[in-house]
């Protein structure tokens, strides 16, 4: 019997569920880096290309290297509001 991601993420289902049901499948999948795999911090969340309704043909995924740097560049965004300087300062 093949595992589906509600039963391999049970904690991420309802999350990801609760975005398709407000903002729907596309914007799951445009804003699935910034607003939903975060939460990979407190519990278990699929890559991108395990939602059921990702199609490669149609949608890309980042690499590592990708959501690290992006990451990076936030945790300096947040750090620089936080002190109130500018980068470079």
């Amino acid at each position: 019997m093949t595992e589906t991601p509600a039963d391999e993420y049970p904690e991420a289902t309802p999350y990801i569920q609760q975005a398709v049901d407000e903002h729907g499948e596309d914007w799951v999948l445009e804003h699935y880096y910034e607003q939903l795999y975060p939460l990979g911090q407190v519990m278990a969340m699929p890559e991108k290309d395990e939602l059921p309704f990702y199609d490669e043909d149609e949608h890309e995924t980042m690499t590592e290297e990708e959501r690290v740097e992006m990451y990076q560049i936030w945790a300096q965004y947040r750090e620089n509001r936080r002190t109130g300087t500018k980068p470079g300062e």
